[in-house]
């Protein structure tokens, strides 16, 4: 996940969480019902937020892996393009001293 698009999702939690908590304060209830629809609004937006972050933390282990995974792959067709380009070198300089 992009850093815009997380930066999109966490902007659009907290502006529904922003005019949920609105909307209730203005609400005709009385003061423990208003209090514990905030809660709940509030502890739904805690557990949206860890979903989201463990969400996205995964897909950053992924990103990394696979990071890793390719350099790692190059790395080897590199050390292989080497060895071939030595092995050639060796058979010129064997040629030389004859």
């Amino acid at each position: 996940m992009s850093t815009k698009n997380g930066n999109g999702i966490l902007a659009l939690i907290a502006g529904a969480a922003i005019g949920a908590a609105i909307g209730i304060l203005f609400a005709p209830d009385k003061g423990a019902k208003t209090r514990e629809k905030i809660k709940e609004g509030l502890d739904d937006l805690k557990d949206e937020t860890k979903e989201k972050f463990s969400k996205t933390k995964d897909e950053l282990k992924d990103t990394v892996e696979d990071l890793l995974s390719q350099s790692s792959y190059k790395a080897e067709e590199a050390i292989t393009f080497l060895e071939e380009k030595l092995a050639e070198l060796k058979k010129q300089n064997a040629k030389l001293h004859k």
